[in-house]
């Protein structure tokens, strides 16, 4: 079958719409799904940045959503025709960290996900020419109006929930809001510093709102923090004197949980001096280079991590969050704003310039 995908051929130049192919027929295990909405994520763009470890050309995209169209069967099939799916990462289903739970710690997760799968699996997509492009990207490939997936990465939602918009939910406010609700449990009566409002760090503000828990976000932006405080956080600009100070006073003695989506060295630093003792941080974004901390900051038990995923299961987290937001209390579409897909490059450029918090292509839409 062929169909229009938005296709990265260089790490310098911009995304073209171009005919694509696929196989008709899924594989067992896999299931073919109409895009509805994808969502664009950071970690898209850092492609540009990956020094050729994400092989190109390739069809990028991993917070797809949309309408299975075909399935490939198979004795744990559970997905059907006609079901409204969210996309999420991909993992292999029986390493040991798969088994226990905790597929964001796939032994095979940065092949599967990040550079271009396992030697045994073989490319799905080709271009107009019939040259293979690089195997799907988080198992999705999804800023397409097609993609071949994993069933065991499809979730299954209510069709009455507005499809075109969920994708996020596989992955960047999946991220945020599980490190809230499952690396840290926070509920009432506990407190959290985000550092970075962007679309990880709100989803992590809208979480933290939902289960009581007083919550400081931390950004340069205006904007964001505005829309920090809209959702319920205190906001502080990061240019804020004595910032750590300034947080562990709002936070009566320190707070209990930080999250920073920042990958920022002093930021880092000031969110450990800004934890109470026994207080953990939770770091989501990729470090660059080395992180120096200065000392005390892991004083009185103070922890750090890093958190993949929001440690989620997806099949889990995500019904979670879709029941939250029909309840009106993670209202995660005010975050989104739409573009059709073939003003993929204006939503990049949007992305990176902060002018929006999360970029969603319609493949047959026409935005807003």
């Amino acid at each position: 079958m062929r169909f229009r995908a938005a296709v990265l051929r260089s790490y310098q130049d911009p995304f073209t719409i171009e005919e694509v192919s696929l196989p008709t027929e899924p594989a067992e295990g896999e299931v073919l799904v109409e895009i509805a909405g994808a969502g664009m994520c950071r970690t898209d763009l850092a492609v540009r940045r990956s020094g050729g470890r994400s092989p190109l050309p390739a069809v990028l995209g991993h917070e797809g959503a949309g309408v299975v169209m075909r399935t490939g069967g198979g004795p744990d099939a559970a997905i059907d025709v006609g079901d409204h799916v969210v996309l999420s990462f991909d993992s292999c289903g029986h390493c040991r960290s798969c088994r226990g739970a905790a597929p964001a710690y796939c032994d095979s997760f940065a092949a599967l996900n990040l550079y271009g799968g396992r030697e045994e699996d073989p490319p799905r997509l080709t271009d107009a020419t019939g040259r293979p492009l690089a195997p799907r990207w988080f198992g999705q490939s999804s800023f397409a109006e097609y993609a071949l997936v994993p069933a065991r990465n499809a979730v299954r939602v209510d069709p009455a929930l507005p499809l075109e918009l969920l994708g996020p939910l596989g992955c960047g406010f999946l991220t945020g809001a599980g490190a809230v609700l499952n690396t840290f449990g926070a509920g009432p009566g506990d407190t959290l510093a985000v550092l970075g409002a962007g679309a990880v760090g709100l989803a992590a503000v809208l979480a933290a709102t939902a289960a009581g828990v007083l919550t400081v976000a931390v950004d340069r932006h205006p904007r964001r923090l505005a829309l920090a405080e809209r959702f319920g956080a205190i906001p502080l600009a990061a240019d804020t004197a004595g910032l750590a100070e300034r947080i562990r006073r709002l936070t009566d003695g320190g707070a209990q949980y930080a999250l920073d989506t920042t990958a920022s060295a002093p930021l880092i630093n000031t969110a450990l001096r800004a934890l109470r003792p026994t207080g953990c941080l939770g770091l989501v974004a990729r470090l660059h280079t080395a992180l120096s901390l200065e000392p005390g900051t892991l004083d009185r038990g103070r922890s750090i991590r890093h958190i993949c995923e929001g440690d989620a299961v997806p099949g889990l987290l995500i019904p979670r969050l879709t029941g939250l937001w029909q309840a009106g209390r993670f209202p995660f579409d005010q975050l989104i704003r739409t573009y059709p897909l073939a003003d993929i490059n204006e939503a990049e450029r949007d992305c990176e310039a902060g002018r929006v918090v999360k970029p969603v292509l319609l493949p047959a839409g026409t935005g807003r």
